[in-house]
């Protein structure tokens, strides 16, 4: 099997002057982790998504962000949490560990995402927080969304994990709701060697506690010592929310992660745009071939961290195009996203049962291509004439 276009795991190469801020914090941080170099990350982050400064956190992964704002969401028997069936999972199962019950929303079958109408159908008497996902890059109708909140009284939480940059009228995705996370795992348009993420919160009174929250319980004592080693470096109290105490974590980022991510944020909408660009003549040179149906969106709303497609056929015409991809034009391509209650592990747990039809259609007929911004012309190329020649081989048969 010679395979020419792999469906890689990373998604950049990091620039020379990337590579240099990633060695100068090695060489120079002290400490490596909750230093200088995160501070100038989250503060640099705040800017750019045009956010109040101090809102921003840098974590471990966008999981570590997810976990923070259950927590937060303070959670009460019998609440329910309103999420896309057709996320990752680490959209999901947090809130599960923190007292939620989920309840599944469907999405639009042409952005694939939810939206105020699929949501608001999902929310019941119970329901304390919603969680919209910007999937693929595509911001959702966060202004409605946010809105529906508001009247109903919820909690919002924006999973922009893979939006980065995307926005809808000059706002930024992960700036709309009440809390926010953004991941920079090694797939994603920005990313910090492997793992990484970002948490916005938008009440300060939240925002206080999210420092002990990410380490360990850790804060200033509450009186001033004679001797700065009596009685120790620093106390560790238990996070208090309206009276309910938070167990805190360890999710830090390391400095060398952040001094990479402050620095690949000068270049992130060069990146986006790049794929944004390639997308859309990708989608255009398609377009005499209906039965691949892209979501085309030549905007900022939308960052393409992914490229995917439903194949309008069904099915097995999805799968006889990928066999052939793979086996005859050695391209990899890929099926993503599961509908959650499909899983066995939210089966098992009591959430098996989901009423969204558009999403488990969109599953059962999508394909996911290889775009990682480090493909090279001649790769791209070949990927457009690869798919236009298999898709009239399997065309010629019916």
């Amino acid at each position: 099997m010679d395979l020419k276009v792999n469906f890689s795991g990373r998604a950049i190469h990091f620039t020379d002057d990337e590579i240099a801020a990633a060695v100068e914090a090695m060489r120079n941080a002290d400490p490596l982790a909750q230093g200088k170099y995160q501070t100038a990350f989250e503060e640099k982050f705040a800017s750019y998504q045009g956010v109040e400064q101090g809102s921003c956190f840098a974590v471990m992964n966008g999981c570590a962000a997810l976990e923070m704002s259950a927590q937060l969401c303070n959670f009460k028997p019998g609440d329910e949490v309103v999420i896309p069936s057709h996320t990752f999972t680490a959209s999901a199962y947090p809130f599960i560990k923190h007292g939620a019950r989920l309840v599944w929303a469907d999405i639009d079958p042409l952005a694939r995402v939810v939206t105020a109408e699929t949501i608001e159908k999902a929310i019941t008497s119970k329901t304390r927080a919603v969680v919209p996902v910007d999937l693929y890059g595509y911001v959702a109708d966060m202004p409605d969304i946010v809105d529906l909140c508001r009247q109903k009284g919820l909690i919002c939480v924006e999973d922009a994990a893979q939006a980065i940059g995307a926005e809808i009228d000059g706002r930024k995705a992960g700036s709309f709701a009440d809390m926010a996370i953004f991941s920079f795992h090694s797939h994603k348009n920005l990313t910090t060697m492997g793992e990484g993420g970002m948490f916005y919160v938008a009440d300060e009174k939240l925002r206080k506690l999210v420092p002990m929250l990410r380490h360990n319980g850790h804060c200033a004592f509450d009186f001033e010592r004679k001797d700065y080693w009596k009685p120790a470096m620093g106390n560790v109290d238990l996070p208090m929310l309206d009276g309910t105490p938070l167990m805190p974590s360890n999710y830090c980022l390391g400095e060398v992660e952040c001094a990479l991510g402050a620095k690949m944020l000068d270049r992130i909408d060069e990146i986006n745009a790049r794929k944004r660009e390639r997308a859309i003549r990708f989608i255009d040179a398609l377009s005499d071939f209906p039965e691949l149906e892209f979501h085309r969106v030549p905007t900022r709303r939308h960052n393409y961290h992914l490229l995917v497609a439903r194949m309008a056929a069904g099915e097995k015409m999805r799968d006889d195009f990928m066999r052939e991809m793979f086996h005859n034009k050695g391209i990899r391509c890929v099926v993503q996203y599961i509908p959650l209650d499909r899983y066995d592990f939210y089966r098992k747990l009591g959430f098996g049962k989901a009423n969204c039809p558009n999403a488990d259609a969109f599953f059962d007929s999508m394909v996911s291509f290889p775009f990682q911004h480090w493909l090279s012309e001649a790769e791209f190329d070949y990927m457009v004439e690869s798919t236009r020649d298999v898709m009239k081989k399997l065309l010629d048969r019916k």
